[in-house]
């Protein structure tokens, strides 16, 4: 199907660019009709563009969106009618121009599952893989409500994430720019004051005043440095699939939250798509994909093997060795309950308290740090500035 860039104009006169896939002119026109949108101008396009007028889908558009089809679903309103009015109520015009081609694909008889799956970059693999089981066993409005409390419960600790990392990385910067400041232009104007007094300078004020000679020469390096790094490792990961493997286990040994939370986000959807019906090899399968980590994505297809081998669940968990033995003696609980959803729940629960308070914790240790680690600096650069000067005035008799 040809993809084409277009302009439209909505009720109000307003120019609406964007790009949809279409089988012609007439039937653009007509997709577009249906989002109260009149054709400008358009060209076609091969390249599919997951942006759109600025605009993506987010996580907030994926809670709407799941809140919206629980809501209707369960009030009785045909799958259809709720994917119209979530069309024509959305304010993402990316999210308008899914929908649209969601309901198109529906009503050509496809089921919303297989419709979801045209889009993986904004619904993965486990999100229609969760639909399509709710399809099958008549619990469409469950699995979504499940998904928008997932989403939720990801959107909090996202937010949370941001702000225990915005706060540092603030203070970062106004100490770096301090330190430049104080490097480059003060600290140069005292140590010529000291050199001039001709008296032997402590290692301490030597090393400060080659730590602001390597500022001063070498300022660019030292701006460039970091942002280099960070591109070169970013290369490295992405080219070398040894170096991402490793990277990933230093990351779980050397931050013991993230691991918490790869064990809660594994426990929440494993929950989810056992629940719904899914079996517990493709269960396992669907978790390799949101792991986000090489490690644990490769005990877990690991994992996935020994059970197919003939291995219990919990007995195949226990073997890779990389899952905390809480999980495994939940998994061994749920398999000899028959409720394995409801004891990964609890685990999911003790891991996302754990990685809640750990943030938090971590939030309040962060100030103090930085408030001391400032104070050390300065107390360093005064030290070294001012020590030599009062020892010149003590030496002098009167």
């Amino acid at each position: 199907m040809p993809q084409f860039i277009y302009r439209a104009m909505d009720a109000n006169g307003a120019i609406v660019p964007g790009n949809m896939d279409a089988h012609n002119v007439p039937d653009l026109e007509l997709r577009l009709q249906r989002m109260a949108l009149d054709l400008i101008d358009y060209r076609e396009t091969r390249q599919r563009k997951l942006r759109i007028g600025g605009q993506r889908v987010t996580r907030r558009d994926l809670i709407n969106f799941c809140f919206h089809l629980e809501q209707m679903s369960s009030a009785g309103v045909p799958m259809l009618d709720g994917l119209r009015d979530l069309r024509d109520g959305a304010d993402n015009l990316r999210l308008r121009e899914i929908i649209t081609d969601l309901v198109e694909k529906i009503e050509g008889g496809l089921q919303l599952s297989s419709a979801l799956a045209s889009y993986p970059e904004v619904f993965d693999q486990s999100f229609t893989s969760l639909v399509r089981a709710g399809e099958q066993s008549g619990k469409v409005n469950e699995v979504f409500r499940d998904l928008a409390e997932n989403l939720k419960w990801q959107d909090e600790l996202a937010a949370q994430a941001r702000k225990a990392v915005t706060y540092p990385a603030f203070v970062l910067v106004i100490v770096g720019g301090v330190m430049f400041f104080l490097m480059i232009y003060l600290v140069p104007q005292l140590t010529a004051f000291i050199k001039n007094m001709g008296q032997e300078l402590p290692l301490h004020t030597r090393a400060l005043i080659a730590l602001s000679d390597i500022f001063i020469h070498y300022w660019y390096l030292l701006l460039a440095a970091p942002v280099l790094a960070w591109q070169l490792l970013r290369w490295q990961l992405r080219r070398n699939e040894r170096t991402a493997f490793a990277f990933d286990r230093l990351m779980l040994r050397a931050v013991p939250v993230l691991h918490k939370l790869i064990m809660a986000r594994f426990a929440t959807y494993f929950a989810l798509m056992y629940a719904a019906g899914i079996p517990v090899l493709d269960c396992i399968r669907l978790s390799e994909g949101i792991a986000g980590n090489r490690v644990v994505a490769a005990a877990m297809r690991r994992a996935r093997e020994l059970i197919s081998e003939g291995h219990t669940v919990a007995a195949a968990f226990k073997q890779v060795e990389l899952f905390p033995p809480l999980v495994v003696r939940m998994l061994r609980v749920g398999e000899s309950t028959g409720a394995l959803d409801a004891t990964l729940r609890n685990v999911a629960y003790f891991y996302n308290r754990e990685v809640r308070e750990r943030i938090e914790r971590m939030q309040s240790m962060i100030e103090p740090a930085m408030t001391v680690i400032l104070g050390i600096v300065l107390g360093w650069i005064m030290l070294s500035v001012l020590g030599p000067i009062y020892d010149t005035i003590s030496s002098i008799r009167i």
